[in-house]
């Protein structure tokens, strides 16, 4: 829904809902879209996170489908303005893990799987709409070193495709790298010394010149146009970011931030047994829940919540941030608090000077999730989700 005060469009993220088919995108949009959109923007258009599995988008090659899913969206009044084209395989009822982040930006796949994304994206879009198009950053961490020219070579192929496409449509699609705990990027420091150095530097806008048949100076305009940020905030709390402090380093460094995911993870201020025992809820086989524990060493970052877990009592005092989201609306999680005041001091930053045209909500462990949290149906939390931004940003 387009917020009031230039502060852009305001969704959230489909990944919430089974969307591996065709068919979940559609009972997706028909269903509870449809419920969220009749009580928070019931006549008015309403922007809508898509995602797109490789099945569902190998699925829509079909004419007939892809014309189904625009009279769709038409239909329903809603407009796709962003996508999500970071998990390429299953999302729901399966262990994910680290293949979340496979095929990575070392692989071909991800570039012609993320073309295919920004190709679907300009026809559903209106020329001169903005779309933005969030994706992995660079890869899982053990996996990035040795990699970091390949896959910079790999997104600047992506880009030389978005140049054309915007010539072709005029619709400007722009790639939303989004930093995750133990990745690649897993930083905004990360983030930006890998864009001054691979991305946005002299050589890179030669190679971009030479793969989309740009002068120079043009290829260097289109960088930015096409290529910046997926801010999510549930990641950046985790790695223990500060917020205005962050948001002005990447503002500096000219990389734009094309996506805001909001979103908030778990906080446990003061570990102790009683705390551990009560994170085994949290446990779970299908999404890795990266640890950051801070303590008087510093920062210790652990793969998977199982890993921190093992630590036993040598972790007592020490304060934990867990990759786990929870609603955003929440900040009293029983034993353990949330980092929604991070999100708070976000969305301030972003009333008073707009840091992204699109702020989607990304709460998609609901399945997973404790059933002492979940206050109602999905429908209603994410109900609840939307509502409370709104408040926040004073709409």
């Amino acid at each position: 829904m387009k917020l009031s005060h230039d502060l852009g469009q305001l969704t959230y993220c489909l990944n919430i809902h089974p969307t591996q088919t065709w068919d979940d995108v559609r009972s997706a949009l028909k269903g509870p879209v449809a419920a969220v959109k009749q009580a928070v923007s019931p006549d008015t258009p309403f922007a809508v996170g898509l995602r797109f599995s490789g099945q569902a988008l190998a699925e829509l090659e079909d004419t007939a489908k892809r014309r189904e899913l625009k009279e769709l969206l038409d239909e329903h009044g809603y407009m796709g303005i962003t996508v999500n084209g970071f998990p390429f395989g299953p999302f729901h009822g399966t262990t994910v893990k680290e293949d979340v982040y496979q095929p990575d930006w070392r692989s071909v796949q991800r570039v012609e799987y993320t073309n295919a994304l920004a190709d679907l994206m300009a026809e559903l879009a209106a020329p001169k709409d903005f779309v933005s198009l969030s994706t992995v950053p660079g890869t899982f961490k053990p996996l990035g070193s040795g990699a970091e020219a390949q896959m910079a070579e790999n997104y600047l192929l992506c880009v030389a495709h978005l140049v054309a496409l915007r010539a072709r449509t005029g619709v400007q699609v722009a790639l939303a790298i989004e930093p995750e705990p133990f990745c690649f990027l897993g930083t905004i420091s990360e983030s930006i010394a890998y864009f001054t150095q691979y991305l946005f530097s002299a050589d890179a806008a030669r190679r971009l010149a030479a793969l989309a048949e740009l002068s120079e100076a043009d290829a260097a305009d289109a960088l930015p146009r096409h290529l910046g940020l997926c801010y999510d905030v549930c990641h950046a709390a985790v790695e223990y970011e500060d917020p205005a402090a962050s948001i002005k380093a990447l503002k500096d460094a000219g990389i734009p931030v094309h996506k805001l995911q909001l979103s908030a993870a778990l906080r446990i201020p003061q570990v102790g047994p009683n705390t551990r025992k009560a994170l085994r809820s949290y446990q779970e086989p299908t999404y890795l829940h990266q640890v950051n524990r801070r303590h008087a060493d510093g920062l210790t970052m652990h793969r998977d919540l199982p890993d921190a877990l093992a630590l036993g009592d040598q972790t007592d005092g020490e304060e934990w941030r867990v990759h786990f989201h929870v609603p955003v609306f929440l900040e009293n999680l029983g034993a353990f608090s949330s980092t929604r005041a991070f999100l708070e001091q976000i969305l301030d930053l972003h009333r008073s000077d707009p840091i992204s045209p699109h702020l989607e909500i990304e709460t998609y462990t609901w399945d997973v999730m404790p059933k002492e949290i979940r206050s109602a149906t999905m429908d209603q939390d994410i109900v609840r989700e939307m509502q409370w931004v709104l408040e926040q940003l004073g709409q």
